[in-house]
């Protein structure tokens, strides 16, 4: 038997912000509280969110010090705005920066304390505020997870919280607030979207509900990434990676990550490489290792990507697989962490706190290869160049 979640109601395509008074009004929300970043508050977008609200009716305020990475410090802050008002929700209106801000702190804002008493393998099923997620990019998949990812900024840890208490009630999915986005944020966004529902289907709690969401997912993202990443107004592409990346976060909030992610939360924390050009470094060296404990599983992705076809055995399709992900990182300019800048010594010398951190986030556990802290630190050796 599997639990499957999902958010309370979603509002999805072109406009679909056009649509929040409306959801908000249907769910009973009356006074929301918007978290958003600085880059939002500047470009305008906050503004036009603001006016969709105030021209309905609805009192609001917003708090624009979201930071990437949120960390213990920040969400604090943002904690202590929420307090200062009389709100009944939180809106997370951003990346996954923003969103996971306000999964941390609708459950702070009522439960009080610290987010590290929450971190797993702890989970939170108790209710916080209403959450209500609108992306403003396609990748984390962030609006449909149980999940939030908190940095504590003294151990350069990034901890996993979970449970249904980060689950947002509303998501607003509206591809068009994702046409201005650099070529730089929609590769990294758009490899992130992909991780997801490769590890989401290949994951040893996979379900066959998941494994729906997973495949249609790869099936949105690989024949559209590139033609985002090289034309960002391309509105069916850009629709086509909105709709895959929901669908991703979906089928990886109800089966789970596995290894690429738990390897990929300590390069963020200690070399604040941002999160999905971590994981774009790691794909293809961490498929090429877990490949042969799942060679059917991983074979069905390189088919559901239209990479190999039913003709192909399994082998032969994770060849070409393991071979599309070096090519599509090529192709998007995905750097290794040394063309990154990271420091090499600093980096070997991280590794068996990296490893440590890994296996502690649980993730690698779900990876249908399960390594040890050594493996881990011979696969960081590996991509690092």
């Amino acid at each position: 038997m599997s639990a499957i979640f999902l958010p309370r109601a979603m509002r999805i395509g072109a406009g679909a912000i056009n649509e929040l008074p409306g959801a908000l009004a249907q769910l009973g929300l009356k006074a929301p509280a918007i978290l958003t970043d600085p880059f939002l508050a500047d470009s305008g977008m906050l503004g036009r969110l603001l006016k969709v609200l105030e021209d309905a009716g609805f009192p609001v305020r917003s708090y624009s010090g979201v930071t990437p990475d949120p960390t213990t410090a920040s969400v604090d802050a943002a904690v202590s705005f929420i307090k200062g008002g009389n709100h009944d929700c939180v809106i997370g209106f951003g990346g996954g920066s923003s969103i996971d801000t306000a999964k941390a702190v609708a459950v702070l804002a009522v439960r009080g304390g610290k987010i590290h008493a929450l971190k797993a393998p702890n989970e939170n099923n108790e209710a916080g505020m209403p959450i209500v997620a609108i992306p403003t990019t396609a990748g984390t998949g962030s609006e449909a997870t149980r999940f939030t990812i908190i940095t504590d900024e003294v151990t350069d840890e990034k901890m996993l919280c979970a449970g249904l208490a980060y689950l947002p009630v509303l998501a607003i999915v509206d591809y068009e607030l994702t046409l201005t986005k650099p070529a730089r944020l929609t590769a990294d966004t758009g490899i992130d979207a992909l991780t997801h529902a490769i590890e989401a289907y290949v994951s040893t709690f996979a379900n066959p509900f998941s494994d729906m969401m997973a495949i249609s997912a790869m099936r949105a993202i690989w024949p559209n990434l590139r033609s985002a990443f090289v034309s960002p107004s391309n509105r069916p592409a850009r629709e086509a990676m909105m709709v895959g990346s929901l669908q991703a976060g979906i089928a990886f909030s109800n089966a789970s990550v596995a290894l690429v992610h738990g390897m990929s939360r300590p390069i963020g924390a200690h070399f604040h490489v941002p999160h999905g050009l971590s994981n774009a470094m790691l794909l293809p060296v961490v498929t090429a290792w877990s490949a042969p404990a799942a060679v059917a599983r991983y074979a069905d992705c390189a088919r559901a990507m239209g990479i190999a076809t039913f003709e192909d055995d399994d082998q032969s399709a994770v060849t070409r697989l393991v071979e599309a992900l070096r090519g599509l990182n090529t192709d998007l300019a995905i750097p290794s962490p040394k063309i990154y800048g990271i420091d090499e010594d600093r980096w070997n010398a991280l590794l068996p706190i990296m490893a440590e951190q890994a296996l502690a986030s649980g993730s690698p556990n779900k990876n249908p290869r399960v390594p040890d802290s050594a493996q881990i630190q011979m696969l960081y050796r590996q991509v690092w160049s």
